[in-house]
């Protein structure tokens, strides 16, 4: 996800609504690119797990997220409810500019959705385990590919050094309690089912790990966990929120 230098750089001045992001210092994980056209043609290899775009956006996404009104959970938008909103000159300039984004990922051949996100569902029986977005995890797929993701409005996802985290299924205490669950010996077939829960994807921080932000406006691409990847994958989450707390519009794809 990263590189050597990247900061020392200071935080970049933002526009409205968009917050600076400093990258972790000591961390090459992470690499700056300069274009969309570099986030998808940028190699992910070594160690390189997440290219980032740092963007100064205009608009006014809050004027967005107001005149969505409030709702319930995860909000899918659509071209045609966002053109539908009466938002002023720089409130069109934000729905112009997360349209924008949209289009390129699916010129990728990619299927991204936005989303207004009040609340994301909470894992009602978590047992050793917790599995849902607030959890520091990776992404996998069967295939090689990538997550492209952009947060334009509320708190932005956040990340954690690959060698801040451990596995929680390899901490040994959850692994006993995996195991009980299992009702099986720590074989390959055990494997098999932490795989099927996605249990092996979720992640804990060390003593002293610091996650940081991928702050907002920003577009990043992170690597996921796939069979043969070159580079480990991406740990990452959705940040943690509570009532009162502003609605997240989110790309991702």
């Amino acid at each position: 996800m990263f590189d050597r230098g990247l900061a020392k750089a200071g935080p970049i001045p933002l526009d409205r609504g968009v917050t600076p992001l400093i990258f972790p210092s000591d961390y090459t994980r992470i690499k700056r690119v300069q274009s969309f056209r570099e986030l998808v043609a940028t190699p992910l290899e070594d160690g390189v797990n997440a290219l980032c775009w740092e963007r100064r956006l205009a608009g006014d996404f809050d004027e967005v997220v107001r005149l969505l009104g409030s709702g319930e959970g995860i909000r899918a938008l659509d071209e045609a409810r966002l053109r539908a909103l009466p938002v002023s000159g720089v409130g069109r300039v934000a729905v112009d500019v997360m349209l924008a984004d949209l289009r390129l990922l699916q010129e990728q051949e990619l299927d991204p959705v936005l989303n207004c996100i009040d609340g994301y569902p909470r894992d009602e029986e978590p047992g050793p385990v917790v599995t849902d977005v607030f959890s520091f995890h990776a992404d996998s797929a069967p295939v090689e590919a990538s997550t492209y993701l952009c947060t334009y409005h509320g708190p932005a996802s956040e990340g954690l050094r690959n060698e801040e985290t451990v596995r929680r299924v390899d901490l040994p205490a959850t692994r006993a309690e995996l195991l009980k669950l299992y009702g099986g010996a720590d074989d390959d077939d055990f494997r098999v089912y932490l795989n099927e829960h996605c249990y092996d994807l979720h992640y804990a921080p060390v003593t002293g790990a610091r996650p940081f932000s991928f702050g907002l406006g920003n577009f990043w691409r992170i690597a996921v966990d796939w069979p043969g990847s070159p580079v480990p994958p991406c740990v990452h989450r959705a940040p943690t929120t509570g009532p009162g707390d502003p609605p997240r519009l989110l790309l991702i794809s």
